[in-house]
């Protein structure tokens, strides 16, 4: 299977471009479609060299609760030697572009496109680019929502290519998930997961319920459903879906529709202290 990963470069618009764009941001969803990343609305972090990044989403009431979820964009020799600042903090690393080589408790890791990383919390890690050439991807983090009686999983380094996707069943293999992590394994409190549409599949019903979703196109474009409103997206297009907020998609073609996709999982609903 050929796959594409759709990577931000940046710029800035043409003084001549329009001001309509297909930007949206209401209670239940927020689409930030491609245009919009460009280098005014890149952001830095402290103990990064030669990095900047497109942050897509992070907790804010009446917007993400559970993530948040980054563009990175290291340059030649840039990185970090002190990456992630909150012990209490998982992460996930997807490769969209370049070489990017990761140094977890010691151990050398080599990523290029279609790699997947998971870093438990309280890891030491460091990563560097150590090519001619960019290198972006995406980070997803979270706080770790730790069980009595389940250890905290593993670090996994993967590739997408080295995965069979499984099949959604009913649908004749037209829409299928790549998963990193077992769904059964309850140890994981997120899943970053790929799902491909072939032309013409179709989520045929407003799918409805509990987990928050993040989802970045990385190939081809849809017709999206959120809530009440039909949305056109394709690649380098960022979704963020509340709990709930209901969803259908219609992936038309030409080509292969394919997303990366965050959600929460495996735990309790939180509930509110009694007064």
């Amino acid at each position: 299977m050929n796959r594409t990963y759709y990577a931000p470069t940046g710029g800035t618009p043409a003084q001549t471009q329009l001001l309509t764009d297909r930007a949206v941001f209401t209670e239940a969803y927020a689409v930030i479609p491609k245009g919009v990343m460009m280098d005014i609305v890149t952001s830095y972090l402290p103990f990064w060299e030669e990095t900047r990044l497109w942050v897509l989403s992070r907790p804010l009431s009446g917007f993400a609760e559970t993530f948040s979820q980054y563009i990175m964009e290291v340059a030649p020799g840039g990185g970090s030697d002190r990456p992630e600042l909150d012990d209490g903090a998982e992460g996930v690393l997807f490769i969209v572009e370049g070489e990017l080589a990761v140094t977890l408790n010691g151990a050398d890791h080599r990523m290029v496109p279609g790699g997947y990383a998971f870093i438990p919390p309280a890891s030491k890690w460091s990563v560097r680019n150590r090519t001619d050439r960019p290198v972006r991807f995406h980070w997803i983090r979270k706080a770790y929502e730790a069980v009595a009686g389940l250890d905290v999983p593993p670090a996994l380094f993967l590739n997408e290519a080295d995965i069979v996707p499984s099949p959604m069943a009913g649908t004749e293999g037209k829409w299928a998930t790549t998963r990193f992590v077992d769904p059964t394994d309850l140890r994981h409190d997120m899943h970053v997961t790929i799902v491909t549409f072939e032309p013409g599949a179709v989520i045929p019903f407003a799918e409805t319920h509990v987990m928050e979703h993040g989802l970045y196109v990385l190939e081809g474009k849809a017709v999206y459903r959120l809530n009440k409103d039909w949305v056109e997206v394709e690649a380098g297009d960022y979704m963020w879906l509340r709990a709930f907020c209901p969803q259908a998609c219609y992936a038309g073609g030409p080509g292969r529709f394919r997303y990366l996709l965050y959600k929460d999982v495996n735990r309790h609903m939180k509930l509110k202290p009694r007064a």
